[in-house]
């Protein structure tokens, strides 16, 4: 079954993401994947080689960007807001689908680090507001604010953040879901789907691609430990408790996802969608 990626992460998600975009693209290609997209934390840094690899392999390139959205305004920097302690930023997909969508997201990654920068480069909800047009939304992983508020026992917060981002990108926000096999978003995943259902919103099934193969979680969890500053003999270390973050082919998202099929096929819409190459 034909599946794309909406949720990737390349090199330029810096020490996170272990995706070499020209070994990534013959993966893709070979897997008959019509489309794929980047979403880099952040940072737009591999769009142009991104778009260069994916027009020589045949494949329609998806501009995006996984934003760092601060719980408030971008202009209050009190604290430490990190990622992965105080529960700051929040995690917001975002793709361009024109010409238009491309220049907003170029500008409010831009104004993520001359405005807004404090651990990370953050946007927030006045700039969503503002520079919305042309992007489709997803709302993310655990990291995303109506995932967060599910995991974390809040669903009414939850339910008012997915009104508020469907309002924003009026009828481009998608409720994204993931399988892969975190016991977090195992809990969760079924709170997405009746909480998408009962506001009437589309669902899209993502991967949260970080490397290429199973085996390359191993190199991953090397690549965190230069993050975090931290080796792989300490227990305490930040890392992600699966091996499943890789670039999986369209039958193995398709049985992940058998149980709600539209998640499947919303990435071929989305593709659709995106009408938009550099």
């Amino acid at each position: 079954m034909s599946f794309v990626h909406l949720h990737l992460h390349t090199q330029y998600s810096l020490l996170d993401g272990a995706n070499k975009i020209k070994e990534l693209m013959p993966r893709v290609k070979a897997a008959g994947m019509p489309a794929c997209a980047i979403t880099d934390h952040g940072n737009m840094f591999g769009a142009v080689q991104f778009s260069e690899a994916a027009r020589e392999h045949g494949v329609q390139p998806i501009l995006g960007c996984e934003m760092y959205v601060a719980p408030q305004s971008r202009l209050e920097k009190a604290g430490r807001i990190d990622d992965y302690e105080a529960g700051g930023n929040y995690h917001l997909v975002l793709l361009a689908t024109s010409r238009e969508g491309y220049r907003h997201l170029c500008q409010l990654v831009t104004a993520g680090f001359r405005e807004g920068f404090h651990y990370k480069p953050r946007v927030d909800k006045e700039l969503l507001r503002e520079l919305g047009g042309g992007l489709i939304a997803l709302s993310g992983c655990l990291r995303g604010e109506v995932a967060h508020n599910l995991m974390g026992g809040q669903p009414e917060r939850a339910h008012n953040a997915a009104e508020e981002l469907a309002r924003i990108f009026d009828g481009r926000f998608y409720i994204e879901i993931q399988d892969n096999h975190l016991p977090a978003q195992e809990r969760v995943n079924g709170e997405l789907i009746a909480l998408a259902r009962e506001l009437g919103l589309p669902l899209v099934g993502t991967n949260d691609c970080h490397y290429l193969r199973p085996e390359d979680a191993a190199a991953h969890e090397a690549l965190l430990c230069i993050q975090t500053g931290k080796t792989l003999s300490d227990e305490r270390r930040w890392r992600f408790e699966t091996d499943q973050l890789y670039v999986k082919d369209g039958a193995e998202m398709a049985a992940a996802f058998a149980h709600v099929p539209e998640a499947v096929t919303n990435t071929l819409e989305i593709a659709r969608r995106c009408d938009f190459e550099l």
